[in-house]
């Protein structure tokens, strides 16, 4: 089938079979071309190749076709027309930045992005002449009113790291597209298990692939999906330059990691709902983010834009960081690492970890406390889940 074919299916089955163009050894399971080049049947087509006059794998750097696999699998999922495999989620917001700012262009992002997100646009891209500026997520109205007339495109991340805030898809599209700007959308919280950002009006999708793509905690990686002509004319020839390459070997992992994509995201998600209810009773906890419950500000954006809640729940506990680290250290069952999207239950604090480099002011602003922890919840039994928070609780 070809890649627009995958369309007329549901997501469960794309997961599973798009994006496999089967070899004359007609094997079942994608494999994995370990190959660096490729050879060419004459000098005319390797000509040909390297002019794009004839399709065709070139160089491993830009072209393989267990990555190739990936990226038509993933597309497919995020109803996108194509794809481009990163060789993590940074390298591919860093090559949406290259690909798409030049000196003297803006940036609009919100403060409830990634830290190194942040860090990435503020002092790295700031020194090439990229001016980037800061706004509350959730405020359309701030959205507009930091564009400015060289304002290239709007970034940002929904559900929010780390307090899982939402922010209205469509109505920042329609802002961005107004003023004539792109929307960028890190669409790693939910996956397009449970969101299609571009469906919403965005422009380009990003995915830090390492985390639910994968789902295990084995492999980095990252991808930007959008339409043919962004893809094909703005990111894939800075891949194809730049090098921030995807293995064969992490692409197959995290094929495999998108077949039961679906089934693990339900999963994590009823885990989570059903964690964040019974920490709203926990006398020590002082406040639950999680867009499941009544009292989340952006409970009802959430169940329209979303096709559940989510995976990630971050709590404020009575105390402060002394507070969080008890809490954090008395656990003997979940995994104290910063990472997201395993079957196992991760916890961390972030404001010593992900957001741990951003300065005491922009922490504040960005509402991350010292008191605040945040976990991610695998797929073990719930109640052994809280049996081991209540050891700090």
């Amino acid at each position: 089938m070809t890649e627009f074919e995958w369309q007329d299916y549901a997501l469960e089955t794309q997961a599973i079979r798009a994006g496999q163009r089967r070899t004359t050894e007609d094997e079942h399971s994608i494999p994995i071309f370990a190959t660096s080049s490729y050879v060419f049947d004459s000098a005319e087509q390797a000509s040909l190749r390297f002019t794009g006059k004839q399709p065709g794998n070139i160089y491993s750097r830009f072209t393989n076709p267990t990555v190739s696999a990936f990226q038509e699998r993933l597309a497919a999922l995020e109803q996108g027309e194509r794809c481009v495999a990163f060789a993590s989620g940074m390298a591919a917001i860093m090559a949406v930045g290259m690909a798409l700012l030049k000196a003297g262009d803006h940036v609009v992002c919100s403060r409830s992005v990634f830290g190194n997100t942040v860090l990435l646009f503020q002092n790295y891209f700031g020194k090439f002449g990229v001016e980037s500026d800061f706004v509350d997520l959730t405020d359309p109205s701030a959205w507009e009113a930091a564009i400015k007339p060289n304002t290239r495109f709007l970034f940002l991340e929904t559900p929010s790291n780390p307090l899982i805030e939402i922010a209205d898809i469509q109505a920042l599209a329609d802002i961005a597209h107004c003023h004539g700007c792109l929307l960028i959308v890190d669409n790693v919280f939910c996956t397009p298990a449970l969101q299609k950002p571009l469906t919403l009006g965005a422009d380009l999708v990003v995915q830090s692939t390492t985390k639910y793509i994968d789902g295990h905690g084995r492999c980095v990686g990252g991808a930007v999906i959008g339409s043919a002509e962004l893809i094909d004319k703005e990111i894939y020839p800075y891949l194809r330059t730049g090098g921030a390459t995807m293995s064969p070997f992490h692409a197959w992992v995290f094929l495999s990691g998108l077949e039961t994509l679906a089934l693990r995201m339900q999963a994590h998600c009823d885990n989570a709902f059903q964690l964040a209810k019974w920490l709203e009773q926990q006398p020590s906890v002082a406040k639950v983010h999680y867009p499941g419950l009544a009292s989340h500000p952006q409970h009802a954006l959430a169940k329209r834009q979303q096709g559940h809640f989510g995976a990630v729940v971050s709590f404020e506990l009575t105390g402060g960081q002394g507070h969080a680290w008890r809490l954090i250290d008395s656990t003997k069952l979940l995994s104290i690492t910063a990472n997201l999207g395993d079957v196992k239950t991760t916890i961390t604090h972030p404001a010593t970890t992900t957001h741990g480099r951003l300065s005491a002011q922009a922490r504040a602003q960005a509402g991350i406390k010292d008191s605040l922890v945040r976990i991610s919840v695998g797929l073990e039994h719930l109640d052994d889940i809280k049996a081991d928070l209540l050891r700090g609780l």
